[in-house]
């Protein structure tokens, strides 16, 4: 978000009121905001491309969310849920997974976060046989 678009979310915030794009009447505003980002602020605050005071008015209460590379045990539910999931957007009956293709899908190193597993697992369901392997994750996954 550019500065001045940051200046305008505080003042609304502080204020309670906005001004539409080209209007002029003031427009009184009660907000509660829920904000994310994949950034760290204060780093942000510091190379100047964050405002201080509108980090301090949105830290009210800070939620970090871990990767899933920090709850790795966590991604055989996910890719439990995917395969179901996605499996029923395609008409499909779920497909299994040998546990070493788990395994390695678990190990992996996923930068993406749940979006590349989301869309691994849907490649997987695409591309893979009825049951998923070891094979198919080197293939279609890790691509050696």
């Amino acid at each position: 978000m550019s500065l001045d678009a940051q200046a305008k979310v505080l003042r609304a915030l502080q204020e309670g009121k906005i001004t539409r794009v080209g209007g002029e009447k003031e427009i009184k505003v009660d907000v509660r905001v829920v904000a994310a980002t994949n950034k760290n602020l204060m780093n942000e605050v510091e190379a100047k491309n964050f405002r201080l005071d509108l980090y301090h008015r949105l830290s009210v209460i800070l939620i970090h969310v871990p990767t899933i590379n920090e709850r790795r045990e966590d991604i055989p539910m996910l890719i439990t849920h995917f395969l179901h999931h996605i499996a029923a957007e395609y008409n499909q009956a779920p497909k299994a997974i040998h546990d070493d293709a788990m395994a390695l899908l678990q190990n992996h190193q996923w930068t993406g976060n749940i979006r590349e597993l989301k869309n691994a697992v849907e490649r997987l369901i695409i591309l893979a046989d009825k049951v998923i392997t070891k094979s198919d994750i080197e293939t279609y996954i890790l691509m050696k």
